[in-house]
């Protein structure tokens, strides 16, 4: 009986001799870049390839030189149509009303008239499908209240994800001002934050033709859009995303396939004319998809707990911080994959949801192929005098 009470004094003791702790520090991975540097694949002055899942760089020309993207704008435009719906301030359902400015828009159109109005979704398909001027200042007109601050907008997310060599003028790329330009990394990147993060707009940029629905002053009319990307009908794997063309921009093109679970981006700027743009585009992707095999941890391993001292729990759960993912760009298929984790035994209170507790390292036989960082799931306070009190007192009840 005296034991058992010397015990419970004892824990009482310690769990009193609350001393301050942290623990571990974030480290941050960055994306690898693996890029062939064999100029001749492509007659385009520039061109990138990348993989989407992991941002990976497989060839690239001249890819940050500044050049103007005609429609290839549009993807930037597309992907503030979506921020906004995602964001709930649009709906596919909502009506859009075409003003005399955006009408007035030449180039690629689907001929909107003045107070014609259409649905959210009838617009995507306008804009990725048919490439239309128009259909683009109604949308940022709708969103923004006027293209130019829309195109505030444009550049603001621009430089948010980090692209350095771009500046837009307006919404769709018909402008020939030597202040509209982007480079073909920054096309990719672009790209790839569509199409990763939306992934729906592949099922509107995949569609070959389709009709819409003119109602006017003047009647109904049926109006057809068909697609601008022809690697559509002549690629195997091809589902978008974005063909572009001006005299000065020449031919353009961000070009999106998968195959085999692996998605790539190809772009082509300034092609001399619209059958190199497909030619090289093509090229790339063939070149990508020789080379590339992907490896995703779909099964990760289940997670143990860590010991947390001085907290109000004595324990605290994990989770990996994200998916592990591991391109191959040698040609060859990944295999014999081993994981080795690397956790503390035991951590200090406070510990807080989100913080770095450890790392899940991948191997192929001595070679690492990667790390994801692991993260506390759940947050654990410092264990206060009342804390261990009332534990005590419960030891002591039950």
């Amino acid at each position: 009986m005296w034991g058992k009470w010397k015990r419970r004094v004892f824990v009482l003791m310690i769990s009193l001799s609350l001393l301050a702790g942290n623990f571990g520090a974030v480290y941050t991975y960055g994306e690898t870049e693996e890029a062939a540097d064999d100029s001749t694949l492509i007659e385009a002055p520039s061109g990138l390839l990348m993989e989407a899942q992991t941002g990976t760089v497989i060839f690239s020309k001249d890819a940050d030189t500044r050049r103007s993207p005609a429609s290839i704008t549009k993807i930037m435009t597309l992907i503030l149509i979506f921020d906004a719906l995602e964001n709930g301030m649009l709906k596919m359902t909502d009506t859009v009303t075409t003003s005399a400015y955006a009408k007035s828009m030449g180039g690629s159109q689907v001929f909107l008239e003045e107070g014609e109005t259409q649905d959210v979704e009838t617009m995507i398909k306008c804009i990725v499908i048919a490439s239309g001027n128009d259909a683009s200042v109604a949308m940022a007109e709708h969103i923004a209240g006027s293209e130019q601050e829309f195109v505030k907008r444009m550049n603001e997310r621009a430089a948010g994800l980090g692209m350095e060599n771009t500046h837009f003028e307006d919404c769709c790329g018909l402008t020939d001002s030597q202040n509209h330009y982007t480079s073909a990394r920054d096309i990719a990147i672009m790209s790839r934050e569509l199409i990763t993060k939306y992934p729906k707009i592949l099922e509107y940029s995949s569609i070959w033709m389709e009709n819409i629905t003119h109602v006017t002053r003047q009647g109904s009319s049926e109006f057809g859009l068909t697609n601008t990307n022809k690697l559509l009908r002549s690629y195997e794997g091809c589902v978008g995303l974005k063909t572009g063309s001006t005299s000065l921009a020449k031919y353009c093109l961000s070009a999106v396939a998968n195959r085999n679970g692996i998605t790539l981006i190809s772009v082509v700027m300034a092609a001399p004319d619209y059958k190199v743009r497909f030619k090289d585009a093509a090229a790339m992707l063939n070149y990508g998809f020789s080379k590339c095999s992907l490896y995703v941890d779909e099964n990760p391993s289940a997670l143990p707990e860590v010991t947390v001292k001085k907290g109000v729990k004595d324990s605290a759960a994990l989770k990996y911080e994200k998916q592990f993912e591991y391109l191959d760009t040698t040609g060859k298929t990944v295999t014999d994959v081993t994981k080795k984790l690397k956790i503390p035994k035991e951590a200090d209170a406070p510990v807080k949801k989100g913080e770095k507790a450890g790392e899940m390292i991948y191997y192929t036989g001595e070679t690492e192929l990667g790390r994801v960082n692991i993260l506390f799931s759940e947050s654990v306070k410092r264990a206060t005098y009342g804390d261990c009190l009332k534990a005590l007192f419960q030891e002591v009840l039950l």
